[in-house]
């Protein structure tokens, strides 16, 4: 089974993407609302946290699992990969995060090297975003911002509200005055004001988010690894686990993804 954990609902938009693109697999989703947003906790609390859905997954059957929170890929995945893989030396399972395909992607489509990095406070102050496009190009100048309060909004479903683009613009202005030509969403959750990024940044500047990048680089990495892909079951199941209210999710998925999914409440 292939899983995705994130800190609530963001990570529904990679999910979507992915299953679009590989309908055959088994898919499980949990998303930890109880304890989001992520992005305000601790480095310590977040980890721990992250490990207890690892975990979980696991324990359900997962064989692949798809960090899909910025925040934990920053914080937790190499932390995970050497607790779970390395010192396991275990090859019949894996995590991976959502970082580095979308760092590749902005190399890539950057013309000029001007790139700015949008997330949560954690993903932020751990720079994570910041040396990864440096290893890629070393001349890149990046500019960074924290959102802190676009999560919340989200996740309440308020993210359609004056208030909520009011405050995005306020967020934006000093990239905006950075000349960026390329935009990193690096939250699964800002893809939900996809719209509202793109018309405030303008044409000249492409604004990036994990889904179609994240599922195009799954698909080759399954490609990569066929000891891993021929151990994902293909029967078509969908599973959807949240640590909070499961009306909540459902409708949310509904309104804003237009997914009909049963939601399954769990305690990790």
């Amino acid at each position: 089974m292939l899983a995705f954990f994130d800190s609530g609902f963001g990570g529904l938009t990679v999910y979507k993407e992915v299953e679009k693109l590989m309908p055959e697999y088994d898919y499980m989703y949990l998303g930890d609302g109880a304890r989001a947003p992520y992005g305000n906790h601790t480095p310590e609390i977040i980890k721990k946290y992250t490990e207890e859905a690892i975990e979980h997954l696991f324990d359900k059957g997962a064989r692949l699992i798809i960090i899909a929170c910025n925040t934990a890929s920053a914080l937790a995945l190499r932390h995970l990969q050497q607790k779970y893989i390395r010192d396991t030396k275990a090859t019949d399972r894996n995590i991976l995060g959502v970082i580095f395909p979308v760092v590749e992607k902005a190399v890539e489509v950057s013309k000029t090297g001007r790139i700015g990095v949008v997330g949560t406070k954690g993903t932020i102050e751990s720079q994570t975003y910041d040396r990864e496009l440096t290893k890629l190009h070393s001349d890149a100048k990046i500019f960074s911002k924290a959102c802190p309060l676009l999560v919340p909004f989200i996740e309440e479903g308020w993210h359609t509200k004056p208030e909520a683009r009011m405050i995005l613009k306020k967020y934006l202005l000093p990239l905006k005055s950075k000349n960026i030509d390329t935009l990193v969403l690096g939250c699964t959750h800002y893809p939900f004001m996809l719209r509202d990024f793109q018309r405030m940044m303008g044409k000249r500047t492409q604004v990036l988010h994990a889904g179609k990048i994240v599922a195009e680089s799954l698909k080759d990495y399954l490609k990569k690894h066929p000891e891993l892909e021929k151990l994902l079951s293909k029967k078509g199941k969908r599973k959807f686990l949240t640590t909070d209210s499961t009306e909540k999710f459902q409708d949310f998925a509904k309104k804003f993804l237009k997914m009909d999914v049963k939601a399954e409440k769990v305690e990790i």
